[in-house]
C-alpha cells in the first residue's frame, strides 16, 4: 500500500514539475500573432491558389497586416469587393485594381499548324516540351495536352477539340495565374480585361524569323514591323522577331489589327466593323468627255457686189 502511495505521489510530482516547465517554456517562446490576421483570413475566399503571390490565404492575410498598406496587393479570386472588406478590417484604403483575365497567345489551330508527327504516350505538356517537342513544326506554340486545364481549380479553361487549343471562360476566370504557371511554353498571359472587356493582343509567341515561323504556322507573327509603324501610341514593340502590345499603352484603336498581314493580332469583344458604303467600295467611273455636236455649215447669202455682171442684149 505504501509503495502504491509513493508511486502516485512521485508521478504527481513529476507531472507538476513538467507542467511548470511547459508553462514557462510557452511564455518564454510564445509567438505573438496579430488577431487581425485571423479576421482578414476569414473574409478571404480560401482558394489557396497562390495568385496573390503568397503561400495561401493565411500568408496573404499576414502580409496585408504586417505591411500596413494594401498597395500592390490583390486577391484575384475575391477581387475588389474582398479587398474592400480587408481594408475595413485594417482601417486602410483599398486601391482600385484593374480586373485581369488569362489570354491564350497562340492561334496555332489544327488548320493553321498541321501535325507532323503523332505521339502515343503520357499526355503532358511538360513531358512533351522536354522530350519530343510536340507534334507540330512550331517549337513555341501550344502543345495541346491540357496541363492548364488540370491546373485551373475554377473550371475556367477547357480544350477545344476542333482547334486543339485551350479556351478561357471570362466569366469564371479569376486571373489567379495557375494556368500560366502550368504552361511550359508561357503562351498563357494574365492581361488586364480592358475597358468594356475589350483588349487587343498579339496571338503568337513564335520568335523564329518570318519565313521559318510562317512555314510552321500560317497565322504566326513574321516580325514585319508594320504594326509598330502604324501604332500612334507607341504601344507595340518588336523584339526577337515577335511583336508585343503593351496593355498599359494600348488605346484599342485597332489600326495594328488591320495592318497585320498574318492576322496575328486579335481584338476581343469589339463590335463588328461597319461595312463601307457601296459608293466607297465601288470603283469610281472615269469622267467621259462630252461628245462634240456636228457643225452644219449654213449656205452663205450672195451679196449684190458678188453677183456676176449680166451681159447686155
Amino acid at each position: 500500500m505504501d509503495l502504491i502511495l509513493i508511486a502516485v505521489i512521485s508521478l504527481g510530482a513529476i507531472g507538476l514539475v513538467a507542467a511548470v516547465i511547459l508553462y514557462a517554456a510557452s511564455k518564454k517562446f510564445a509567438v505573438y500573432e496579430d488577431p487581425r490576421i485571423a479576421q482578414v483570413s476569414e473574409v478571404l475566399p480560401q482558394a489557396n491558389c497562390g495568385g496573390c503571390g503568397y503561400p495561401g490565404c493565411s500568408g496573404f492575410a499576414a502580409a496585408c497586416v504586417k505591411a500596413g498598406s494594401l498597395e500592390g496587393k490583390l486577391c484575384p479570386v475575391g477581387g475588389q469587393p474582398t479587398m474592400e472588406k480587408v481594408a475595413a478590417i485594417l482601417g486602410l484604403e483599398a486601391a482600385a485594381s484593374e480586373p485581369k483575365v488569362a489570354v491564350v497567345r497562340c492561334n496555332g489551330t489544327c488548320a493553321n499548324r498541321p501535325k507532323l508527327t503523332q505521339y502515343d504516350g503520357v499526355r503532358s505538356c511538360v513531358v512533351a516540351n522536354s522530350t519530343y517537342g510536340g507534334e507540330t513544326g512550331c517549337t513555341f506554340g501550344c502543345l495541346g495536352c491540357g496541363d492548364c486545364v488540370s491546373a485551373c481549380t475554377f473550371g475556367a479553361i477547357k480544350m477545344n477539340p476542333e482547334t486543339g487549343l485551350p479556351e478561357v471562360d471570362e466569366s469564371k476566370c479569376t486571373a489567379c495565374g495557375a494556368c500560366a504557371k502550368a504552361c511550359p511554353r508561357a503562351i498563357i498571359e494574365i492581361r488586364p480585361k480592358g475597358k468594356n472587356n475589350r483588349r487587343v493582343y498579339v496571338q503568337c509567341v513564335n520568335k523564329d524569323k518570318g519565313a521559318v515561323a510562317r512555314k510552321a504556322c500560317a497565322a504566326a507573327c513574321i516580325g514585319c514591323g508594320k504594326c509598330v509603324k502604324v501604332c500612334p501610341f507607341e504601344a507595340i514593340t518588336l523584339e526577337n522577331n515577335l511583336a508585343y502590345i503593351d496593355p498599359a499603352k494600348c488605346k484599342s484603336c485597332r489600326k495594328c489589327e488591320m495592318e497585320c498581314p498574318q492576322n496575328a493580332i486579335i481584338a476581343v469583344n469589339f463590335p463588328p466593323r461597319k461595312a463601307k458604303p457601296a459608293e466607297e467600295t465601288a470603283p469610281k467611273a472615269e469622267p467621259v468627255a462630252p461628245k462634240a455636236e456636228p457643225v452644219t455649215e449654213q449656205p452663205k447669202a450672195e451679196t449684190p457686189a458678188q453677183e456676176a455682171p449680166k451681159a447686155e442684149a
